[in-house]
């Protein structure tokens, strides 16, 4: 019995101590040059999608939820972020490459409509974050609009990522 009291003092403490150390967080309102929203235009709707199912992961700008700021569930959620701006983020979309914007919009596409965006880990805390078929027609449609844009303003091999190299 005291080395189980031991152990939950220390387990305590523990918890106690990594609550002092937060990673920085993932912050900032500003529409810049390279935000998507400055590059292609979007409609009152397609920002709405975008703010309710996307943004906090795949943006600059990410709106913590109350227990966001209890460890370690904090570190989840920013190796979580991390990892959705490393694979898409709207607020840097123009500083990549034409080839990686046409091939990123494709994908969202493509995982919007198969149901794999937003994650179902994200969904099942944020279910205003389901989108309706409604959103997802209003997304697709913002999508390949600029998708067509793209590939009326430059030349077919410039839209083809290079194969990376085994």
């Amino acid at each position: 019995m005291k080395i189980l009291k031991k152990i939950l003092i220390a387990l305590l403490c523990v918890f106690i101590v990594i609550q002092f150390f937060r990673p920085k967080k993932n912050r900032s309102a500003e529409i810049t040059a390279n935000h998507i929203y400055s590059m292609y235009p979007a409609s009152p709707e397609v920002k709405a999608v975008l703010d309710k199912a996307c943004n906090d992961c795949h943006s600059n700008n990410t709106k913590y939820p109350w227990y966001a700021q209890v460890q370690p569930v904090t570190w989840w959620l920013n190796n979580h972020i991390k990892d959705g701006k490393r694979h898409l983020n709207f607020s840097e979309f123009g500083a990549s490459r034409i080839a990686r914007q046409y091939k990123k919009l494709e994908e969202c596409n493509e995982q919007v409509k198969e149901a794999e965006m937003p994650l179902n880990s994200y969904t099942w805390i944020h279910k205003n974050a389901i989108l309706t078929d409604k959103e997802k027609e209003t997304l697709a449609y913002w999508v390949n609009a600029i998708r067509d844009s793209i590939k009326a303003k430059y030349p077919a091999d410039s839209l083809v990522l290079p194969k990376r190299k085994a």
